[in-house]
């Protein structure tokens, strides 16, 4: 197994990059915002409702997102910020924000529920976390045959 030593950065990075506007790109967008403690300008992010569910989910663990016009500008907590979300996160059908955020929290020093609409909550989820609980991840779901399906229960990882 390989492994790699990431060192914490020395300064903060910044300008402005462009990149295509599609809905995967929009959601990480979101996510790396929530992870920043510097505030973020997005513009021309996707309006969908994929989207709408990731930027909620950032909000309830503890982001601040103000619109003006085409762009949202992120407030976010920085790695180690998050905050425990109040209740559940619905994550619609958006197969990509529950697939993301499951590995998001699983470092996280708190529990959290994930969920979706009836459709989501038939995907199989064991790609996701079969390789997060290898890595001390502890992730439960309902069961449907071999598999395991949202609702997705997401608590902060073994320590040894």
């Amino acid at each position: 197994m390989t492994s790699f030593v990431v060192e914490p950065a020395t300064q903060l990075l910044g300008g402005e990059v462009q990149v295509p506007g599609n809905k995967s790109i929009g959601h990480r967008a979101l996510l790396f915002s929530l992870l920043s403690r510097t505030p973020v300008t997005l513009r021309g992010l996707g309006g969908g409702a994929d989207n709408g569910r990731t930027a909620r989910a950032i909000v309830q663990l503890g982001a601040t997102i103000e619109r003006d016009g085409d762009r949202l500008r992120v407030a976010g907590r920085g790695v180690g910020g998050l905050g425990a979300p109040a209740d559940p996160i619905d994550c619609g059908n958006s197969g990509t924000t529950i697939r993301l955020l499951t590995g998001l929290l699983a470092g996280q020093g708190f529990t959290s529920t994930l969920f979706g609409d009836e459709s989501l909550s038939k995907r199989p989820m064991r790609r996701v976390i079969d390789p997060l609980t290898a890595m001390g991840a502890r992730i439960a779901g309902a069961t449907r045959g071999a598999d395991t399906v949202p609702p997705l229960t997401i608590s902060p990882a073994r320590t040894s």
